[in-house]
């Protein structure tokens, strides 16, 4: 008559009917407000009124104790049997939680008028694992669904490896759980979880992102190569994550076609390649670790590069390593692999370990690298000149002495020309000039006299113009 919403009503007697222990009557005034989902995938427990019929089913199973062992109870589970009087479902055995009437009751309500989620963390809460993933399954419910109601459950309350035990009993090739075992990979990586994501990819058998991660666990939180010298067994591991991998694609390559859609794959030169840099890891790592330990180390960078980053940080190990040993020549062989491995721009590695030589005055050693340089074998013909042109930016902190010898190592006079005139030297410029071929010769000299002009060096603008 007063035009209000019978709903709560119909729920109320729905309660009393349930609590009376009268379950179909319950079930015709429940029928009456309760409505389904809209969306069985949503990710929340439906509707209020759902959870509480649930939480009161719940609640209220009786104990039902196994009979032919009554006599020898221990006093323990005698005492925990008294303190849960309501005994919640998860203390009954597997077998009698189906077969009681209360828990076909919460079923029914909750395929009625529950979702998916709601559905499956009923079955979670209970021990009943494998009827959760054979109805995540059946509704080919979204992976968010098995990430908020089975995977965060199972770790949690560590259970992953019985999950895992079911997922391979329910389809031994894991197929059908690509995408949710995908999904919980990303889920771990977020928020930062590699151990258990580590252990989930051998599980897998995607070996190509353990041995990821695996990189990561090598590299992460390392603020020294001492300190990677003691987490050398994570290269060992990607080795062999790398090559289970190869076995496995050269047997499969072998037979028919082998469907592995979910795990990552990569051709075989590309792991060989991989394979590679993890040996070279190595040997960059004793190298540093024994330079670290013997005090002859002496970059400090803010952060630690090593082969598995970018280009940029490929070559600041290659830096790294010339420096840091006890002379240039000991780390040249480790380094110059570096550079011809990764294809790294060559010059400009050595640039940058000639001035961090310069700001260490260690001006014989830059002599050394250069010497290091033209014996390697691949050094393009100006190579050394153009490491000692880039060096002269720093100039005016080289002394006079070592600046002449640097400038007279050079190859080509045109480059000797070029860096007395960086370095201010026009007297030695306008020597040079004038041994070359006639018109080149009066080419510079005249260029040497303009730059003696505009800088007022009056006494070689005068030697130039008698010259000329």
């Amino acid at each position: 008559k007063s035009g209000l919403d019978p709903g709560g009503a119909w729920h109320a007697w729905g309660m009393a009917c349930l609590k009376a222990g009268n379950l179909s009557s319950a079930r015709e005034k429940f029928n009456r407000c309760l409505k389904p989902p809209m969306d069985l995938n949503q990710l929340n427990h439906g509707s209020r009124l759902v959870q509480d019929v649930i939480q009161y089913l719940e609640s209220t199973v009786k104990p039902i104790l196994i009979t032919d062992d009554d006599y020898f109870t221990t006093l323990r589970e005698l005492e925990s049997t008294l303190r849960t009087r309501s005994l919640s479902l998860e203390m009954l055995c597997e077998g009698k939680i189906q077969h009681n009437s209360y828990y076909q009751e919460c079923l029914f309500y909750l395929h009625s008028y529950g979702t998916n989620l709601a559905i499956i963390s009923f079955y979670m809460r209970h021990d009943c694992m494998r009827e959760a993933l054979l109805h995540l399954l059946n509704k080919e419910s979204p992976s968010e669904v098995f990430i908020e109601g089975i995977f965060i459950p199972s770790y949690e309350s560590g259970k992953l490896h019985m999950l895992e035990n079911l997922l391979e009993t329910i389809d031994p090739g894991l197929e059908s759980w690509g995408v949710y075992l995908i999904a919980a990979c990303k889920y771990l990586q977020r928020k930062n979880y590699y151990h258990i994501l580590y252990e989930l990819q051998q599980f897998m058998k995607d070996h190509v992102r353990a041995a990821m991660t695996c990189i990561r666990f090598f590299t992460h939180g390392a603020k020294s190569y001492t300190e990677l010298g003691g987490k050398q067994t994570w290269l060992l591991k990607i080795k062999d994550h790398l090559k289970v991998y190869l076995q496995e694609v050269s047997r499969s390559s072998g037979r028919k076609k082998m469907t592995f859609t979910f795990r990552k794959k990569m051709s075989a030169t590309d792991v060989s390649r991989h394979i590679n840099t993890v040996d070279l890891q190595m040997e960059v790592t004793k190298f540093l670790h024994q330079c670290e330990s013997s005090g002859t180390s002496q970059m400090t960078g803010s952060s630690l590069p090593t082969l598995f980053g970018n280009n940029n940080m490929k070559m600041d190990v290659a830096c790294k390593v010339i420096l840091e040993g006890k002379n240039i020549e000991e780390g040249f062989g480790i380094a110059f692999r570096v550079l011809q491995d990764f294809q790294l721009e060559a010059t400009e590695v050595y640039s940058k370990v000639a001035k961090q030589l310069v700001k260490q005055q260690k001006y014989s050693e830059i002599r050394q690298l250069l010497k290091c340089v033209n014996e390697s074998g691949v050094a393009a013909k100006n190579d050394g000149d153009n490491i000692i042109l880039n060096c002269l930016n720093e100039f005016k902190n080289i002394p006079a002495e070592d600046l002449d010898n640097l400038i007279q190592d050079m190859d080509s006079d045109e480059n000797k020309i070029q860096a007395y005139v960086m370095c201010n030297k026009l007297r030695s410029a306008y020597l040079v000039s004038v041994r070359q071929e006639k018109s080149r010769a009066v080419q510079l000299v005249q260029h040497v006299r303009q730059l003696a002009e505009s800088s007022g060096d009056d006494v070689v603008k005068a030697i130039c113009a008698q010259w000329l």
